[in-house]
């Protein structure tokens, strides 16, 4: 048995009272951190600066949420403006829940009948007198014993040359004041207006010219009594748009003039 013995004040080291390094307490609230190792006094380091890395997060900002404003909706809630109505200010034209909401009102049978009656005479009065040169009246009027060469007669080149002077004048007046404003003199003095159903623009050329044809054409032809009462028929019983054949084709719809 050993009677060494450690010398005075050196406690042993397997002594449970030998004191170790201690760690430096945590800073408590109010207190500025411990100080850090001085900054190296060398030469800062040669190149370019390393790239940022992307932001974390949402790209929508620190709140993660939609791209169209806080509550997540339609884009508009944001304060941007709503598109403009597919009726250019007035209406829904085709495909609507409700087809008439926002279009003027549309226009009244009675004046459309009205309207074209006008327009009718403005153009038959000058022809009258166009065809006194062609001596289409004495001709009509003729009373020939036989039928064959009255209807020779109507038939003959002044009959046709005068028949092509009144398609062209018709359908080019209706084509002209259609594409202008929407307004022939007489839907002008009615206070009515032609636009396109589906934005309530005034109808081009090209929409006018066929609007024009097949209103006029097939009267001009065959069927002068027949063709104005099956488009004055079809105008009173269509629903929503009150559209004749003519409208129909050219996609365009009659509607009243806001005073």
């Amino acid at each position: 048995m050993s009677t060494d013995q450690p010398p005075p004040d050196q406690p042993p080291e397997d002594d449970p009272f030998l004191k170790r390094p201690q760690e430096p307490p945590p800073p408590s609230a109010g207190q500025p951190p411990p100080p850090g190792p001085p900054p190296s006094s060398g030469p800062p380091p040669s190149g370019p600066p390393p790239p940022e890395g992307p932001p974390s997060g949402s790209p929508y900002g620190p709140s993660g949420g939609s791209p169209y404003g806080p509550t997540g909706g339609s884009p508009y809630d944001s304060g941007m403006p709503p598109p403009p109505p597919p009726y250019g200010g007035y209406g829904g034209g085709y495909g609507g829940s409700d087809p008439l909401s926002g279009m003027p009102p549309l226009a009244e049978s009675g004046k459309r009948i009205i309207a074209r009656i006008i327009d009718w005479l403005i153009i038959a009065i000058p022809l009258a007198l166009i065809g006194i040169p062609f001596d289409i009246y004495s001709r009509a009027t003729d009373d020939g014993n036989d039928f064959g060469d009255t209807v020779n007669s109507l038939n003959g080149g002044s009959q046709l040359v005068f028949q092509l002077i009144t398609i062209v004048a018709y359908v080019a007046y209706d084509t002209v004041m259609v594409a202008k404003d929407g307004q022939t003199l007489g839907k002008k003095w009615m206070k009515l207006r032609v636009a396109m159903l589906n934005d309530g623009s005034t109808p081009p050329m090209s929409q006018s010219l066929l609007r024009a044809v097949v209103l006029w054409l097939p009267a001009l032809i065959c069927c002068a009594c027949l063709w104005p009462l099956l488009i004055l028929i079809l105008i009173l019983v269509d629903k929503p748009y009150k559209q004749g054949l003519h409208d129909k084709a050219a996609k365009t719809v009659v509607v009243s003039v806001p005073r």
